[in-house]
């Protein structure tokens, strides 16, 4: 039996991406054999992903940004004698106590320029390096993200590329739960569906002018369908309304959905379309086609390597592109039959519970058995 110690103060709504991550691990490395899990968490946070009522949780009285972790979390892992730590967050402890193991997702303050600014990614290049060389295994969650770290100066021999998983949650819905879905938004018969925030490497200036020529292209396009737009925007980037203004077309903002409305709002969508111009996975794209939801995506960083070829890729910076393929795949009933086929069966290949087994190899390895 080994002892695994997963810290999950981070996994919670304010880190949404880490919260799928550590939720959809945490349920699934309950159900191996041989497998003691402890949860690290903060008794502070306001809600959080994990819900395991058989798997011990402890309070740790310091939060993933504070010094005092440093001292204090080590402390507790020799009390709870931990035989592997898992931080899903490179704010860490770094010294050693117990063999470490990080997650990481993406590199993104460092390869996507103008996303921000100078002092946070001096910092944030301190803090991946001092979490890499703290942790006896690094795991990256993409080809793409473990090349990156490489580059960064991770030691290759260190990574192993662990993909994400699909929750069994998202499949294609029921007529009357997708109807009450439309009715409760107020969505149009018809629509493209965007999910994501507004931050610069999401592309969403590019996405609503490809939008706007797609429509011009194919006036019945433009009079028959809507783009709608879900997710919580950054008040320091222009918001989809404004965008849409800009660009004289009509653009439907729902804004933040709850994750258990996702999806039903997938599998009434026709179209998902994610041009982002970097992810260090880009796990929308395969819960739309579990959904049963034809993608268009972007033909860049992770993306190629998850959605495979169920998927219409895109040079994200191409704006003429991007509104051809829009164009071709709404004005195509066949293309999008044949898209949602190949995509059910590409989201089919990924799930949590080979994460999970694929983690726990890792586990075993660190802890030497």
């Amino acid at each position: 039996m080994i002892h695994v110690v997963f810290d999950a103060r981070s996994v919670t709504d304010h880190y949404p991406g880490i919260g799928r991550y550590g939720s959809g691990l945490t349920q699934a490395l309950a159900r191996q054999d041989d497998l003691r899990l402890t949860l690290l968490i903060d008794p502070r946070a306001s809600r959080t992903f994990h819900s395991l009522p058989d798997v011990e949780c402890v309070p740790v009285p310091c939060s993933p940004r504070s010094l005092s972790q440093q001292w204090a979390v080590p402390a507790l892992l020799r009390r709870l004698r931990a035989d592997v730590y898992h931080s899903p967050y490179y704010l860490m402890p770094y010294r050693k106590t117990c063999p470490k193991v990080v997650t990481f997702y993406d590199l993104i303050p460092l390869v996507v320029s103008g996303t921000h600014p100078a002092l946070f990614r001096l910092f944030f290049r301190l803090a991946h390096r001092l979490a890499a060389a703290a942790a006896d295994r690094i795991i990256a969650i993409s080809q793409s993200t473990a090349a990156d770290l490489e580059r960064l100066g991770a030691p290759k021999d260190k990574i192993t590329v662990i993909p994400l998983g699909v929750g069994g949650e998202f499949r294609p819905r029921s007529p009357q739960e997708v109807e009450a879905l439309r009715q409760r938004y107020g969505l149009p018969e018809q629509f493209a569906l965007y999910v994501g925030t507004n931050k610069p490497h999401k592309n969403l200036p590019r996405l609503v002018k490809a939008w706007a020529l797609a429509s011009r292209w194919a006036p019945a396009l433009g009079a028959s369908w809507t783009l709608v737009a879900a997710g919580r925007e950054d008040p320091r980037y222009p918001r989809v309304v404004d965008l849409a203004v800009t660009y004289g077309v009509r653009v439907l903002a729902i804004g933040p959905v709850p994750e258990g409305d996702l999806p039903a709002l997938y599998s009434v969508a026709s179209l998902f379309i994610f041009p982002s111009l970097y992810e260090g996975f880009g796990l929308p794209v395969l819960e739309a086609m579990a959904c049963g939801t034809p993608v268009i995506c972007s033909n860049t960083s992770s993306l190629p390597e998850v959605a495979g070829d169920a998927a219409l890729m895109v040079d994200p910076t191409d704006v003429q592109a991007l509104a051809e393929s829009i164009r071709f795949v709404l004005m195509e009933d066949a293309l999008r039959k044949e898209l949602t086929i190949k995509g059910l069966a590409r989201a089919a290949e990924f799930s949590w519970e080979r994460t999970a087994r694929e983690t726990w190899g890792v586990y075993k390895a660190e802890a030497g058995n």
